[in-house]
């Protein structure tokens, strides 16, 4: 694997954006802001979002006021809504893992706490990393069918925020009364491939929901990782995310997984598709990498 950094060292002036509607994001901006000031981070402006629709356009002005790194604090969903906004832009993005599962920030080794956050953006250094596309859509770390897209679509706003992953689960569990395993079909240009499936995850880095699903996947491999839960039995399923979860031995005996740069994806039925969390698109897609695609803020140790 080719590691991908840059020898600039990260910016000390940036503007810090942090989705308010996000699990700790309201809590927690002020204290961001203090913190970061104190660590020597110039903050050029400082918004707390409270609508999340709004989040993409408020960094979108940032990066084009010239604002050299911009801070997203949120979730996995905040940073896949804004991270198209640094592509192609001189603009390092650096992260504050402040919602649910923080996949993404789990991916970069970043340390989930607050005052770990911020040393790694006050001293750490440049990364530059691949992005996910669902058609036209970047992503950052993980989409996918099945499930997981029924559980974001649904899921109580207030459940998520204050039980967390552990609301996640409980929903879960409701939810896959009424789900039904679909006909899978994947196309690398090569070799079409047909299968049953109750889940399908579109990986860009290891983690999804919070929980480690892929020891091939990473965010500079050059390569999009598409793995299927097979056959059509929800215990299994569980029984998947269950045994990835602790990290048993035997934890891809229900998995296929395939790499490469693109894949046609189709189902039948039609399914939706969660982008980094949320609902935002329906197969057929084409999932792809944008290899090298942005900078990022990392640990100077990972």
């Amino acid at each position: 694997m080719i590691t991908k950094s840059s020898n600039r060292p990260l910016p000390r002036q940036a503007a810090l954006i942090v989705n308010a509607h996000s699990r700790k994001g309201e809590a927690l901006f002020a204290e961001a802001k203090e913190k970061l000031e104190e660590a020597g981070i110039d903050l050029l402006a400082a918004h707390a979002v409270k609508n999340p629709a709004l989040m993409e356009e408020t960094v979108g002005k940032a990066i084009a006021d010239g604002a050299p790194m911009v801070i997203v604090g949120g979730g996995d969903g905040s940073m896949s809504s804004t991270v198209d906004q640094f592509v192609g832009k001189d603009c390092v993005f650096a992260v504050l893992p402040l919602g649910t599962a923080n996949s993404f920030a789990r991916t970069l080794g970043l340390p989930l706490d607050l005052d770990g956050a911020i040393a790694a953006i006050a001293n750490g250094r440049r990364r530059r990393v691949d992005l996910g596309m669902i058609d036209q859509d970047y992503f950052v770390n993980a989409a996918s069918l099945g499930l997981s897209p029924m559980i974001g679509r649904t899921v109580p706003h207030k459940l998520k925020r204050y039980l967390g992953r552990i609301g996640y689960l409980l929903w879960a569990i409701k939810c896959s009364v009424g789900f039904r395993a679909f006909r899978l079909i994947i196309d690398d240009g090569q070799q079409e491939r047909r299968l049953w499936s109750t889940e399908v995850r579109i990986l860009n880095g290891p983690f999804h929901g919070g929980v480690e699903l892929s020891d091939h996947a990473d965010v500079d491999s050059g390569e999009i990782v598409v793995q299927a839960v097979v056959g059509r039995s929800k215990p299994r399923l569980a029984w998947d995310w269950y045994a990835k979860f602790v990290k048993l031995r035997d934890r891809d005996a229900h998995t296929q997984e395939w790499h490469g740069k693109a894949f046609t994806i189709t189902t039948r039925p039609r399914q939706r598709i969660s982008i980094d969390g949320e609902v935002l698109a329906k197969t057929p897609v084409v999932a792809r990498i944008a290899a090298g695609a942005v900078d990022v803020a990392v640990p100077a140790n990972p």
